[in-house]
């Protein structure tokens, strides 16, 4: 068979006696019974994306294995070096419930611990957020939490943290990806010093709900709190570990767990996609909420980072809020929870994403604290966090059903998420509304927002290709209208530029590069198109928004930006 050479050379290392006999007989094998699977598995190193490094496990450079972790964790371990000269270096690891997360975790740790670094290891699974949280509580220099979020079984993957709890950003980030790639993997030291690893559990978990507690709680009744009834799906995660603990220790005590998905499984049982963006992930918390009359449902994926929220609509039906929703919810509370603290002075801010709703604009602009807009990725909120210490932040999310309330935790947090949102449906039913009622409250106070999703998959070598072309003819060949509406702004944030089409002014985006295209047109739509960067796909984001004078008006105003949204994307071919 014919391979490229700089595949080949790649093989060829791999074949050494750097490389255990198992890894190695896996690769012979490949080699003479599956050359696609070889090609696909060493045609490029995994890359470090949006939420981290995420792949499919196996051997090869473009795999999740010992040895693509332990080069990150060695590489990463000098990095640290350097940065902290004469300290003694802490890192903390946490893992999620995927196959083969507990041994990974320990391979990552004997790295760090052959390094002469203090290691913190869970000694079993737990939420992503905690593992931020533990960062700072117990003053380590970095972290790591082995997951893949909501990718499907086959997968894994590597998260890297900094001090201040957030992920790596600019310029770490960079730095230490230069650091990895320059690293042999016969330079990796896989002996642990056992006396370097310390295991942590309870006191941790402690520490993190009455944290969890304290941010997420404001001034609810006990007594509106036990009539809450709750429907709560972990999806086979690692949130059980964390999210009843805190429901109960917060006073919530009708919470009901849909018992087929509470056991932890990386096979995800039950479900198509262990992700609470599906509406099918949610259908049997979904049913158990109605075989119950529950007030409110939760779902959270894998690693409990991210929730999906169903409430009671106007007819008493289940209704999933997307991501956009929950997110302008939590966030319109908090503010107002702040205003009547007399907590809002002008120097409090607010964070979300460029591709999520506009609306946030809205609600700052109106309780005078500041929206800061960027990059897709939680990592980016922490950022401003660490960028503006003058500034509070009250909290954040973006459409991709992530929340941070406080700054507590610095990523995207379902379990601080669920108690804050328990508090809004909690406070809403005892005064005789509900989270529905409040939504659309809010439709009517600052324009009627609704935004929309879709995700084109392109597998492999040549979907990574296809992807990348559709991103070329759109930069180089942007429509001038779509759907009769002039496009007249755009975002090119892999240039840094944004040109008025209308005046064919350009101005600079101070925002990082990435690869990102938004389309703005003339009656406030806009159009955003990004590559994933831990799936192969391509997602295109969609907002559009009308203004209406009562609450009679919402169900017309849903079927007219229902309509707006099925021409533009028919009219841009992507159906």
């Amino acid at each position: 068979m014919h391979i490229e050479k700089n595949i080949a050379d790649k093989v060829n290392e791999w074949l050494t006696p750097t490389f255990d006999k198992k890894t190695q007989d896996e690769i012979k094998e490949m080699m003479t019974s599956s050359p696609k699977n070889l090609e696909e598995s060493f045609y490029k190193n995994l890359e470090f994306g949006t939420g981290g490094m995420r792949g499919i496990m196996g051997v090869g450079t473009n795999r999740i294995n010992k040895y693509t972790l332990g080069k990150n964790t060695q590489g990463l371990s000098d990095y640290l070096k350097k940065s902290f000269p004469g300290e003694q270096l802490k890192v903390a690891i946490a893992y999620d419930c995927r196959h083969n997360s507990d041994t990974l975790a320990k391979v990552v740790a004997d790295v760090f611990s052959a390094n002469g670094i203090h290691v913190y290891l869970f000694s079993e699974m737990r939420p992503t957020p905690e593992l931020s949280f533990t960062l700072k509580y117990l003053n380590c220099h970095a972290g790591i939490v082995l997951t893949a979020s909501h990718n499907p079984p086959e997968y894994n993957g590597y998260k890297v943290y900094w001090q201040d709890g957030g992920q790596i950003v600019p310029p770490n980030d960079v730095e230490i990806v230069q650091v990895i790639e320059n690293l042999n993997y016969s330079e990796i030291k896989f002996d642990a010093n056992e006396n370097l690893i310390e295991y942590i559990d309870v006191a941790v978990d402690e520490a993190f709900a009455k944290s969890t507690v304290d941010n997420a709680s404001f001034n609810t009744s006990a007594e509106a709190r036990k009539n809450l009834k709750i429907a709560y799906t972990s999806l086979h995660g690692t949130s059980i570990k964390m999210v009843p603990k805190v429901l109960e220790k917060a006073g919530y005590t009708d919470v009901n767990i849909v018992p087929e998905q509470a056991e932890p499984n990386g096979n995800f049982p039950t479900v198509v996609s262990p992700n609470p963006e599906e509406p099918e992930a949610l259908t049997m918390a979904l049913d158990l909420a109605d075989k119950i009359n529950a007030d409110i449902v939760f779902g959270t994926d894998p690693d409990s980072d991210r929730l999906g929220v169903a409430v009671r609509n106007n007819k008493g039906e289940m209704q999933l809020l997307n991501g956009n929703q929950t997110m302008v919810v939590m966030t319109h509370y908090l503010l107002q929870e702040w205003h009547k603290a007399g907590r809002i002075n002008g120097k409090q801010f607010i964070g979300s994403t460029i591709v999520s709703t506009p609306m946030m604009l809205e609600l700052a602009s109106a309780y005078n604290v500041e929206c800061k807009v960027g990059l897709t990725g939680f990592k980016w909120i922490a950022k401003f966090i660490r960028d503006f210490p003058e500034l509070e932040f009250i909290g954040g999310g973006e459409e991709s059903f992530g929340y941070m309330v406080g700054d507590a935790v610095r990523d995207k947090d379902a379990v601080g998420a669920i108690l804050l949102m328990c508090e809004i449906a909690a406070q809403a039913k005892e005064k005789g509304s509900s989270v529905y009622k409040e939504l659309e409250q809010l439709y009517l106070d600052y324009g009627f927002y609704k935004e929309h999703l879709i995700s084109i998959t392109k597998k492999g070598i040549e979907g990574a290709n296809e992807i990348k072309q559709m991103m070329v003819d759109m930069r180089e060949n942007p429509v001038s209208e779509i759907n009769g509406q002039r496009v007249i702004m755009v975002e090119d944030y892999q240039n840094s530029t944004a040109r008025n089409l209308l005046t064919n002014e350009t101005e600079t985006l101070f925002i990082p590069k990435s690869d990102v295209l938004i389309y703005y047109l003339e009656d406030g739509s806009k159009i955003c198109a990004r590559p994933s960067g831990t799936e192969p796909k391509i997602k295109f984001y969609f907002s559009v928004n009308t203004a209406i004078e009562s609450l009679d008006e919402i169900p017309a105003a849903h079927a007219h930006l229902d309509t707006k949204i099925a021409n533009i994307i028919s009219e841009m071919q992507l159906n």
